[in-house]
């Protein structure tokens, strides 16, 4: 079991309003998993992507990933997991402008405390991984859009994480080259990869095994493309 959520609920309080964001959600992922998570905009999606990634705490509720009981971690054992057992995929790609597609890809095994060589080696073998082992020296502004998220895409699997996470992961692409990222998709979930993705695209959705559609703060619907 990849995630584990009960009774998941967050409260934000804006003024003297308490908007409940999350209203208890219940949740098992299983390793291999390939999730996409929908639902319109105030649905609770971003807020549930934030708490599985361990980026915010619930109000209330039990979240285990990878077996560890994350709820009233520490921020500092919050960070350690979020770069041991998490790697993240943004729409905006979020790669450092001035470094090499290697140096960005290696970025993680910086926090995670590996030697030089062997970053640049696991780097150098992820770019591989996504098609891009041909421009591992390039920067940012020097590749296009598709190649910049599979830049991202190696960058958050360098540290092998237990679970892939991907907000609105084709947002910023055409229609072809999104259909590109989502097909490395496929390829990594073939490979073992577990993943989960935020998208409000039900033809980006169909990519996946399984598909929660969450509204006004819990899942609604909890559907099986396929097995």
């Amino acid at each position: 079991m990849v995630i584990r959520v009960e009774g998941l609920r967050k409260d934000y309080t804006m003024g003297s309003e308490v908007v409940r964001a999350l209203r208890g959600v219940d949740l098992t992922i299983r390793r291999n998993e390939y999730v996409a998570v929908m639902g319109p905009s105030g649905s609770g999606k971003s807020t549930f992507m934030n708490l599985i990634g361990c980026l915010d705490v619930p109000s209330e509720g039990q979240y285990w990933l990878n077996g560890q009981p994350v709820a009233g971690m520490s921020e500092n054992a919050l960070a350690r997991i979020r770069n041991r057992e998490l790697g993240f995929v943004f729409q905006s790609f979020n790669l450092l402008p001035r470094a090499s597609a290697l140096d960005n890809v290696a970025l993680p095994l910086i926090y995670a405390r590996i030697p030089k060589k062997e970053r640049r080696e696991r780097a150098a073998a992820m770019l591989d991984k996504v098609g891009l082992g041909a421009r591992m020296d390039h920067r940012p502004n020097e590749l296009s859009g598709g190649q910049r998220q599979r830049v991202a895409i190696a960058r958050a699997l360098v540290t092998q994480p237990a679970l892939l996470l991907a907000d609105e992961p084709t947002g910023a692409l055409d229609s072809r080259t999104g259909e590109e990222i989502m097909a490395l998709f496929g390829e990594l979930h073939g490979q073992g990869q577990t993943l989960m993705l935020v998208t409000h695209e039900s033809d980006i959705a169909a990519h996946a095994q399984r598909v929660l559609f969450l509204k006004d703060g819990v899942i609604e619907r909890d559907e099986r493309n396929r097995d």
